[in-house]
């Protein structure tokens, strides 16, 4: 195989390990709200910073993605 289709691979692999992690991530923290009686004004935080960091990584693609198809990166 090419090179190109290695790194193709290779970058999906880590996107879909990612998005694995966040879901994990995500699974966890609700069990540790829902055991820890957590009020809801706490709740809507967790979830805040969560989804938060969910999109950071999420624009850094599209970020990346736009400049490498530019030529920038």
């Amino acid at each position: 195989m090419l090179y190109y289709y290695y790194d193709l691979l290779e970058s999906i692999g880590l996107d879909l390990l990612f998005a694995s992690i966040f879901f994990l991530i995500g699974m966890a923290i609700k069990d540790v709200l829902k055991q820890g009686n957590v009020p809801v004004f706490g709740q809507r935080i967790v979830w805040m910073v969560l989804f938060l960091g969910c999109a950071g990584f999420i624009a850094k693609g599209i970020i990346q993605i736009s400049w490498e198809g530019t030529g920038l990166g």
